[in-house]
């Protein structure tokens, strides 16, 4: 058997390798857009909250609502900010993922040259064995000429 047929074995864990990491890559570009998604809401529901206390100020406000309010702002501050954390970490993941997926694309491509070239090496040693049979025969039928 060829090197290069022998080659196509590590060629398909290669391939199945880099197949994982790009699935595992999507997943974690999903859970970016997740928490993404989820801070991006929060704090449109923060912005939404806080036009309308100023709304709604407008005319006397007893002190204790005024205080529940900015303390409801105070622990939607809190859940934003462990939730960026959240976001933080699923991008880290990503771009770790990301970098796992390149470097298995990279091994793939890597072994596809190199399959190709034993393949352009099998072939002119082929090529030159055809060659050489073809020249002796050539010179043995020549020397039967010449007898």
């Amino acid at each position: 058997m060829l090197r290069s047929q022998r080659l196509v074995v590590v060629l398909a864990l290669e391939e199945r390798k880099e197949k994982e990491a790009l699935e595992k890559m999507s997943k974690a570009r999903e859970l970016v857009e997740q928490h993404s998604e989820q801070v991006a809401n929060l704090n449109r529901y923060q912005q939404e909250y806080r036009d309308q206390i100023r709304n709604s100020q407008q005319g006397v406000v007893q002190v204790s609502r005024l205080q529940a309010w900015q303390a409801f702002i105070a622990q939607l501050d809190q859940v934003i900010l462990q939730q960026q954390k959240q976001l933080d970490q699923a991008e880290a993941v990503f771009e770790a993922r990301r970098q796992e997926w390149q470097q298995a694309w990279e091994r793939r491509r890597g072994m596809e040259k190199y399959i190709e070239t034993c393949r352009q090496q099998e072939l002119r040693e082929q090529d030159s064995q055809e060659q050489k049979l073809a020249d002796e025969a050539a010179g043995r039928a020549f020397a039967r000429r010449r007898r």
